[in-house]
This record gives structure tokens, C-alpha cells and sequence, in this order.
């Protein structure tokens, strides 16, 4: 760790933190200085994430939390005051979908419980972290949407309404929020290659199936995890203090 690191003494919760984006996210942002707070509902990958990282001589606890459950947020809030006294970056990356189908083949039960997921847990970091934000005079959120909510895929389409609503939902706290100093903004990723792939393929991973679905993307390939830390690194440092209200594409040109 560098003490020239762009998020230098900084501390950054980041939900979702035991695979894929999450994963990528702690590690860039270590890497840059800040100290981890990993939120997963898996508590073995979230324990094996933060033990990576002490190893590596970096700062992080990690803690068992459902995003749906405001008392489970309060918690981890509460735990990155006890440990490290303040939050610079709260990024909301847990998430889920429904595996492609048909929008009626969704029952109710899996409806409601990905939009708890996918956006309550929107609000529930609002309601928890904004305060903190507050206090400090200033604090920035970091909202993991999808191209979804800008090209919506069919067979997803409860998936891509919560994803629309990660977009807007920035979009109107960024306007709130800017007089207390607080930006929020999202990153929308392209079909990635993270344990939802299948999920969102709604068939086998094979050469053939990949193709079919890298077809749509102008570069040619699928994102990377690193791909979304490289952008929430810049989206946290405090040299993109004038950018707030950003739903950036990490697309590879597939929304163009």
C-alpha cells in the first residue's frame, strides 16, 4: 500500500463483498489506501475475502448482513464507526437476479425478494449512512446498476425494472443530497463474468452461448470485475468530487 494512494485513509463499505464485483472492489480500494468494510451474506466468502486482504497487510473486517434487513444495515454501519470512526464511500454492489425466463414464469415470492435486494436496500443504506454523511459534511455513495436498466435483455424484466430503479434512484439522491456535500453515482455493467452469468444467460455456459451474447458488446468480451473496481476507484476518489448524478456504462459499447 502506497501512501500516495488515491483513497488514502479513507473507509469504504462495500455490500456484496465476497465475490465478483464486490471482491474486485476490496481489492482495488485497498490497494489504494482505503480500509474495507465487506458486507456479504455469505459469512465463509466474506470471511475469506478480509482475510486475503489482512494478509496482504491492508485494513478490513467483514460482516454477516442481509441489504433487505434495516436492522442487519444498521449493523454494519455501526460497525465500520466502532472500527475505523468514520465512512467516506458506501457502495451498494449486492444484488440478484431472476434466471431468464418469461416475466410470468417469476412468482411473486422471488418478485419481492429482488426488489428488497435490488433496491430497498437502496433506501436502507440511505437511511443508515446518510446521517453518518451528515455529521462528516460530506460522503459519497456508490450504487452497482446494470446496462440492463439502459438496454434491457429479454427474459429479465423484473431484473431490469429494479435496475431502472437503481438509475433513478441515483439520479434523485444526487440532486438531494448535493447541498450536504454528498455525491452518489452508479456504475451499469455489461453481462459480466461473475457467479450471475448463467443466471443471466438463462442457459449454459458453452463457446457457442458465450458468442451469442458477446455479439452484442463492441469490444468483444465480456466485463471484468476489475473493469467495475477501475470505475468505482474513480467514481470514490476525491478527485471526481465534481461528479455526482453518473450512471456510468462499463459496457464495452454495448448501450451505444
Amino acid at each position: 500500500m502506497s501512501a500516495a494512494g488515491r483513497l488514502q485513509g479513507m473507509v469504504a463499505i462495500i455490500t456484496g463483498g465476497g465475490s465478483g464485483f464486490g471482491e474486485s472492489m476490496a481489492h482495488a480500494f485497498a490497494r489504494e489506501g482505503a480500509r474495507i468494510v465487506l458486507g456479504d451474506m455469505n459469512r465463509e466468502a466474506g470471511n475469506r475475502v478480509c482475510g486475503e486482504l489482512t494478509a496482504l497487510g491492508f485494513e478490513a473486517i467483514a460482516c454477516l448482513v442481509d441489504v433487505s434487513k434495516s436492522d442487519d444495515m444498521a449493523a454494519l454501519i455501526n460497525a465500520a464507526l466502532e472500527r475505523f470512526g468514520q465512512i467516506d464511500v458506501m457502495v451498494n454492489n449486492a444484488g440478484m437476479s431472476h434466471p431468464n425466463r418469461p416475466m410470468l414464469d417469476v412468482d411473486e415470492a422471488f418478485f419481492d425478494r429482488l426488489f428488497a435486494v435490488n433496491v430497498k436496500s437502496l433506501y436502507l443504506s440511505a437511511v443508515h449512512c446518510v446521517p453518518v454523511f451528515r455529521r462528516q459534511k460530506r460522503g459519497c455513495f456508490i450504487n452497482i446498476g446494470s446496462t440492463a436498466a439502459v438496454r434491457p435483455r429479454p427474459g429479465l424484466t423484473w431484473y431490469n425494472g429494479s435496475k431502472g430503479a437503481v438509475t433513478l434512484i441515483t439520479k434523485s439522491m444526487a440532486v438531494e443530497l448535493a447541498p450536504d456535500n454528498i455525491r452518489v453515482n452508479s456504475i451499469n455493467p455489461a453481462l459480466a463474468d461473475t457467479p450471475l452469468l448463467t443466471t443471466f444467460m438463462g442457459t449454459a455456459d458453452t463457446a457457442e452461448n458465450r458468442a451469442r451474447f458477446l455479439a452484442s458488446i463492441p469490444l468483444g468480451r465480456l466485463c471484468q470485475p476489475v473493469d467495475v473496481a477501475h470505475a468505482a476507484v474513480f467514481l470514490a476518489d476525491p478527485a471526481s468530487n465534481f461528479v455526482t448524478g453518473v450512471c456510468l456504462e462499463v459496457d464495452g459499447g454495448r448501450c451505444i
